[in-house]
């Protein structure tokens, strides 16, 4: 069977304060590279998915519109309606609470299922299933997928914006210089979960010395107030709010404090030695193995000496050069940041 002039696909993501933006991005990215080839897409858009959908500049392909609903059943019953009337090949779903029942019912007659997902641990209805995460391999979703799926597995296949990409030569070729630590990212995702970001700022102002601190944050997010007080009475710390030029901020910066999510490929692409921040329990294991592999240095936030262990591992990073080089090349080995081009390819294989 022929692939369709334009073929369609749909894309069904997660969003909420709890859980972030990490699904969207992710989406967001794959719907450009597949854009990119001809493809038509649209989104199911839930009131937590739209605005970052708008932030990051997505201009509807076709039908684009948005559901009350912010229930996973509501959201299902608006996505069938959509189907029905967009007509696509392909349903994309990356949506921690859909199981296979949930992804079956948008199934037709030659209608293709993708899963993207980071967890390995419930069953899927899919022919393509897709998980950047560090260490997975295919055998892990052997009692969680059909057996005629196609599973790409590991960061080859993370879902990284082009843009970092683009950035890394340039950034690998600064950091090979070896020159002082003189900026630091902070980036713990734009819903700040827990408050978060305020607290990073805060433990990590007193031992900055003359270093920069970048902030990104989102315009809703808990933090937002606090940091607002604390820049204006320290010329050091400088807020960059619903900023959507990430790769200039990661490529330019010379240690970050980042999320356990998605963010990670970003900042392995452009080389960026890290500390980073498990936010949820479905990031410890694999941030605590890539520590482990010397990718990044690890935290919990929910640790009782959260603040202490951050300064120091701050303070180690920022005083030695060779370890920031070393992660440096471990982590830009890791990914290259042309993973969303693959998975365009496989989708549209289907």
């Amino acid at each position: 069977m022929s692939l369709p002039a334009r073929p369609r696909i749909l894309f069904f993501a997660d969003a909420a304060p709890e859980v972030g933006g990490g699904h969207v991005m992710r989406c967001l990215t794959l719907a450009r590279a597949l854009a990119a080839q001809g493809a038509e897409c649209a989104f199911v858009e839930s009131r937590a998915a739209a605005p970052i959908l708008r932030r990051f500049g997505w201009q509807a392909q076709s039908l684009l519109a948005m559901s009350d609903a912010s229930d996973l059943a509501g959201l299902l019953t608006y996505a069938r309606d959509i189907a029905d009337r967009f007509q696509p090949d392909i349903v994309v779903f990356d949506h921690y609470g859909a199981r296979d029942g949930q992804e079956a019912s948008l199934k037709r007659e030659l209608r293709r299922i993708v899963v993207l997902d980071d967890l390995a641990n419930r069953k899927h209805y899919c022919d393509l299933l897709v998980d950047p995460g560090y260490g997975r391999r295919a055998e892990a979703y052997r009692l969680f997928a059909p057996p005629h799926a196609t599973l790409l597995t590991g960061p080859a296949y993370a879902l990284v914006r082009p843009e970092f990409a683009s950035a890394r030569q340039r950034a690998m070729s600064r950091r090979a210089k070896h020159g002082p630590a003189a900026r630091v990212l902070v980036a713990l995702g734009m819903t700040d979960i827990g408050g978060v970001t305020e607290r990073v700022v805060r433990a990590l102002a007193p031992a900055l010395d003359d270093v920069r601190l970048d902030v990104v944050i989102g315009s809703e997010a808990a933090s937002l107030p606090g940091l607002h007080a604390l820049a204006a009475d320290d010329r050091r710390i400088r807020l960059w709010v619903d900023n959507a030029e990430m790769a200039t901020l990661t490529a330019d910066a010379d240690i970050a404090i980042g999320a356990g999510g998605s963010s990670v490929w970003e900042r392995a692409v452009v080389g960026l030695p890290s500390v980073t921040v498990i936010l949820a329990d479905n990031q410890r294991v694999m941030i605590e193995h890539m520590a482990d592999a010397g990718f990044t240095r690890g935290l919990d936030a929910d640790a009782p000496d959260f603040e202490a262990r951050l300064v120091d591992a701050w303070r180690r990073l920022a005083g030695d050069a060779a370890l920031r080089w070393r992660l440096t090349q471990r982590s830009a080995d890791l990914c290259d940041g042309a993973g969303a081009a693959r998975v365009a390819d496989a989708v549209l294989k289907l």
